[in-house]
């Protein structure tokens, strides 16, 4: 199984591969995208992580308010969208 980690006040210059590199030093990366603005392309600077259920917690509580790129980033599991 996969969790999905929400990760927040990402440094604009912030790429996918950049970003699942950072984390798989940590577990399993299955996959990460970065969310764009759909008018401008840029990053609305947060992103998601795809990860090993059994590396979840593991990563949470080892990138959860590190420094990246200068920024103090937000990690946790994703919560499903409100309608």
């Amino acid at each position: 199984m996969a969790k999905t980690l929400y990760v927040g006040n990402l440094p604009w210059s912030t790429t996918e591969s950049i970003l699942a590199d950072t984390f798989r030093s940590h577990g399993n990366v299955l996959s990460s995208r970065i969310i764009t603005d759909n008018e401008t392309g840029r990053s609305r600077g947060f992103g998601f992580v795809e990860v090993d259920d059994a590396d979840a917690q593991n990563i949470v509580a080892a990138m959860n308010d590190t420094d990246f790129g200068g920024r103090q980033i937000v990690v946790n599991e994703a919560k499903a969208r409100e309608q």
